[in-house]
């Protein structure tokens, strides 16, 4: 089966609880956030999600689980044919949601991440940072308990590395856990907060 990637693990993350993911390219930490989503299974091993181990959830059921889940990739995923609301809104889309049970709610999350103004543009005329925030803005439509967030500054100067930082620190004060994938340590050392250190497939954890 090849070599594993991450072995010999164990490790939780608490409610309401905020946390750095870090360790070198290479060493598994996009991996590791796919573990956490669900759309990766273990070769061998137990993940325990919202109290109920994952071998035993049917994959009827994951699609309800994973809305308890959002998550920020760093390529962003926006869909270039559709503007700011409509890739913001798209995972209510098609769900076949009536847009008018939620058209306020992502109006208000897009003022809330600072993209009030670019509801209506498309993904091309907007900034890394601008892209990022609208990522940002579709992984909180569900209102996740858990937001995991893959190198969300890697494309992003540093002033908006603090003003994304900021969005995620206000997210968890609000009672959501978050996971922060990054090997930005001037990033890191902006916030005193648990440190999960990934080398070599393994994971250390400094609270």
């Amino acid at each position: 089966m090849g070599p594993e990637i991450l072995r010999d693990m164990t490790f939780d993350i608490p409610k309401r609880s905020f946390q750095f993911l870090t360790g070198p390219s290479g060493a598994g930490k996009t991996t590791l956030l796919r573990l956490l989503f669900t759309s990766l299974y273990p070769t061998r091993g137990i993940i325990r999600m919202f109290g109920r181990e994952l071998s035993q959830i049917p994959r009827s059921e994951l699609p309800m689980l994973r809305r308890r889940i959002g998550i920020v990739y760093q390529d962003f995923r926006l869909l270039d044919h559709l503007t700011t609301y409509e890739n913001v809104a798209l995972p209510l889309r098609v769900r076949g949601k009536d847009e008018a049970s939620y058209r306020n709610d992502v109006i208000e999350l897009l003022k809330w991440v600072g993209l009030g103004e670019r509801i209506n543009v498309l993904p091309a005329v907007l900034s890394g940072g601008e892209k990022q925030r609208a990522a940002i803005a579709r992984a909180l439509m569900d209102r996740p308990e858990i937001l995991l967030a893959d190198e969300p500054t890697g494309n992003v100067d540093p002033p908006m590395a603090r003003r994304l930082l900021s969005l995620f620190l206000e997210l968890n004060r609000l009672g959501t856990a978050v996971v922060i994938a990054t090997h930005d340590l001037a990033l890191m050392d902006q916030v005193d907060a648990r440190r999960m250190i990934l080398t070599e497939g393994r994971l250390d954890i400094y609270e």
